[in-house]
């Protein structure tokens, strides 16, 4: 039984995309883009206390027509295991509330993965097994969590690095626990040329570009995420 009045659960992995979702009728949660450590934290959650969850931030491109700043709704998430639905009405609420934001908004599958995918290359690959547009390392966390306590489901994810656009090795580790920047892993990584100023410089303002449209889909959606009230059970 789905209670009415809980909050709307927001699954992220960094630090700012938590403090963007959280609001009225959202708790915001987050593991610094560590899935292992995700699934204990949601695990931990019994009962799951939220009427929905929603995995919520900024994702990897995979479809290389998605440049950053375009919005990925999410109709499932496939993994290696299989794909998982996503709440049709939750993601058609969405769109529809999403329906004045001057950046492009897709429907479309992501692909849900337990570490980052850095190379061009390895974005093909997972593109072609897939056919999703975009990758994260939360929403398939977030949507066994709801499937395993029938919970509605959905998905907002904003493109960051586009399909044609590596990222930096060192980016993979560059979170510390609570999801904030490791600056001492950056300024370590450009000391022993594991990153260089350009592409820190082009990561900088992609995904500034993609927190700013993440803000605005949060305007948008209003309290809850969007997601509908369910009716109060008899």
């Amino acid at each position: 039984m789905i209670d009415p009045s809980a909050p709307v659960l927001a699954v992220t992995g960094l630090a700012r995309e938590r403090r963007i979702a959280s609001g009225r009728g959202v708790e915001a949660v987050g593991a610094g883009g560590d899935p292992a450590r995700l699934r204990v934290l949601l695990d931990g959650r019994v009962p799951p206390a939220c009427r929905a969850v929603v995995s919520f931030g900024i994702a990897g491109g995979l479809d290389p027509s998605l440049k950053p700043g375009d919005v990925v709704v999410g109709t499932g998430i496939v993994t290696a295991d299989g794909r998982r639905r996503a709440d049709l009405d939750a993601a058609a609420a969405m769109v529809g509330l999403l329906a004045g934001l001057p950046n492009r908004v897709i429907s479309a599958d992501l692909a849900g993965v337990d570490a980052a995918v850095l190379a061009v290359a390895d974005k093909t690959t997972l593109r072609e097994s897939t056919g999703a547009a975009a990758v994260d390392m939360e929403s398939h966390v977030a949507a066994t969590f709801a499937g395993r306590h029938g919970l509605p489901f959905a998905v907002l994810r904003v493109i960051c690095d586009p399909a044609d656009r590596a990222l930096p090795a060192f980016a993979a580790n560059a979170l510390t626990p609570d999801g904030e920047p490791d600056i001492r892993g950056v300024l370590s990584a450009l000391v022993f040329g594991r990153a260089r100023i350009g592409d820190l410089m082009r990561l900088g303002r992609d995904s500034n570009a993609a927190f700013a449209v993440l803000a605005r889909c949060r305007q948008c959606l209003g309290d809850g995420l969007g997601i509908p009230v369910p009716p109060a059970q008899p």
